[in-house]
């Protein structure tokens, strides 16, 4: 899918458009990756400021919403990077979580903990494919790796998942 200029020949309209369609994936995204409301809201913003300065560089060879994702995680991993970032206490609660759209349970809360305590690569792999629906192929194009390694990681995550919340209901 290309991005579309706008009626009027503009980028405006088109960078409209990819904010209505993708604000809230990122957000999320930017969410767990960065553990802070205030940082994630950055980083989608900055990530819609290099879309808007790369659109006319967009080829169309993945969709708008894994290229989108790559331009987030990589902005998040630059904002993990700076200085300031590794001095502050950013210990993700559930209470600190954004309100889920449908009800949710106990074991809801264990699993996103259990998610969050994943490595990085992981826990990216994971939330892309199951928070955000994408394919291997786009994750593996997001994340800028193949996709044997976006299976691999998966598979990973799902071992550890599996024994971080089998332990977890052993310890109850």
């Amino acid at each position: 899918m290309e991005v579309v200029k706008g009626p009027d020949g503009g980028w405006d309209q088109a960078l409209c458009q990819l904010v209505e369609r993708h604000q809230t994936a990122l957000l999320r995204m930017c969410y767990l990756y960065l553990h802070d409301q205030a940082l994630a809201e950055d980083a989608v913003q900055e990530t819609f400021l290099k879309a808007y300065k790369a659109m006319h560089t967009f080829r169309g060879e993945c969709s708008e919403k894994t290229w989108l994702m790559r331009i987030a995680i990589n902005t998040c991993r630059d904002m993990r990077r700076s200085g300031w970032f590794r001095y502050v206490d950013r210990h993700v609660t559930p209470e600190l979580l954004p309100e889920a759209s449908a009800g949710f349970t106990e074991k809801d809360e264990e699993v996103t903990l259990a998610i969050m305590k994943l490595p990085g690569r992981c826990r990216e792999t994971v939330m892309l494919r199951f928070y955000e629906q994408m394919s291997v192929a786009e994750i593996a194009q997001a994340l800028n790796v193949t996709t044997a390694t976006v299976s691999s990681q998966l598979h990973r995550a799902k071992k550890k998942l599996r024994s971080a919340l089998e332990r977890g209901s052993m310890d109850e």
